[in-house]
């Protein structure tokens, strides 16, 4: 079955070109488009999309209120965050409010599709450049000492404050001079001891934890 998505974006022709990019990819239909966030979260509750690529500044209701209100309901949908703004503030409300991942509007049409495909597949996405200008900024310096959570040994923190960053687990692997396959062991134990959905709220966690902090 095609994955299912729904649209939503106060301006028409963003709606579009993202429905002409999604349009012509095997296995996704776009079902429904919204011009602002009540709008959304009324077809989301209708259609129950496996998908919302989500707007951050729409009238009557933005984004990040939209999100929660969708993702609140549990109906396991699923929503990635589109915007031209790279702000911090943006990036971590929408993770907060349970957004599956952050894309900036300027990504290339092969990355909105592969967007939509590993979040409907429960996996989640940081784009490239949101990691590099917003992630990269923070620093796990002398954090080991003040909070590392009491159920992660030494390496898998290490490995916490590297998902921090925003790092692959090849990333990860030279870094901390390990194999992927260790690294990808290493991800799913740190998962499972802190109760953290995805790689995306690893990076939520550590940041409200204070095991990454701005200005480093």
């Amino acid at each position: 079955m095609s994955l299912r998505v729904v649209l939503a974006d106060d301006q028409d022709l963003v709606r579009a070109g993202f429905r002409v990019i999604l349009g012509t990819e095997p296995g996704i239909e776009v079902v429904g488009e919204a011009g602002d966030g009540q709008e959304a979260v009324e077809l989301v509750e209708s259609l129950r999309p496996d998908v919302v690529l989500m707007d951050v500044q729409m009238p009557r209701m933005d984004g990040l209120e939209a999100t929660r209100r969708i993702l609140s309901a549990g109906n396991g949908t699923r929503v990635v965050i589109l915007t031209t703004f790279d702000r911090e503030d943006y990036l971590f409300e929408a993770l907060q409010a349970g957004a599956s991942g952050f894309l900036l509007k300027n990504a290339s049409p092969e990355d909105l599709v592969e967007s939509v495909r590993v979040v409907a597949r429960g996996d989640a996405l940081l784009s490239p450049e949101v990691t590099r200008r917003v992630i990269a900024r923070f620093s796990a310096a002398g954090a080991r000492e003040r909070t590392r959570p009491p159920s992660l040994t030494d390496r898998e923190f290490e490995v916490l404050v590297e998902l921090a960053k925003g790092a692959s687990n090849a990333e990860i692997a030279a870094a901390l001079f390990l194999g992927e396959t260790t690294v990808k062991t290493h991800v799913s134990r740190v998962l499972t001891k802190l109760g953290l959905r995805d790689r995306t709220h690893a990076v939520v966690f550590a940041y409200e934890q204070g095991i990454v902090t701005p200005g480093g």
